[in-house]
C-alpha cells in the first residue's frame, strides 16, 4: 500500500510515517517510480510504534525493541538481550512512577472538587466525587 493509505489505515501523518523509516521503526519497498510500497502487516507495526511511543519510549529505545516484538500480537519473541530487558525495566518502573503521581493529583484533584461542592459524596462505583 501506498504511504497515503497506510496514513489513512493508521491516522498517523505521512510526515510521521516517514520518520519512523528514517529511523529505522518503518520498511518499505519501492515501487519502479520510486514510491513507497508498504506490506499490510505495516498497520500493525504503525499501531505499536504508536503504543510504544504513548508510553513514553523514544525513538532510538524503539527501535532497539522492535526486533524483539513480534508485529501481530506485539508480543515479545525469544531473541531479547538481558541488556534490553534491563533498560525495559527502567522504562517501566519510570512509567510506574508517572502513574503514581498521576493517581495522586487525581486524587488532590477530587478533594479539591469535594470541597469545593459542598455537598459532593463519593460514588461507590468509581471513586469519583459525585455533587448530590
Amino acid at each position: 500500500m501506498r504511504i497515503g493509505q497506510l496514513a489513512q489505515r493508521t491516522s498517523v501523518s505521512e510526515r510521521s510515517l516517514r520518520y519512523y523509516e528514517k529511523q529505522g521503526l518503518l520498511a518499505a519497498d519501492r515501487t519502479l517510480g520510486g514510491h513507497r510500497d508498504y506490506p499490510d502487516a505495516a498497520v500493525d507495526r504503525v499501531v505499536l510504534i504508536q503504543e510504544l511511543f504513548a508510553a513514553g519510549l523514544h525513538s532510538k529505545k524503539i527501535a532497539q525493541l522492535l526486533p524483539c516484538m513480534r508485529d501481530s500480537d506485539g508480543g515479545p519473541s525469544e531473541i531479547a538481550t538481558p541488556r534490553l530487558i534491563e533498560e525495559l525495566t527502567v522504562e517501566r518502573d519510570r512509567i510506574d512512577r508517572m502513574i503514581t503521581d498521576l493517581v495522586h493529583s487525581r486524587e488532590l484533584l477530587d478533594e479539591v472538587i469535594v470541597t469545593a461542592s459542598g455537598r459532593a459524596q463519593l460514588s461507590s462505583v468509581d471513586g469519583r466525587p459525585q455533587a448530590l
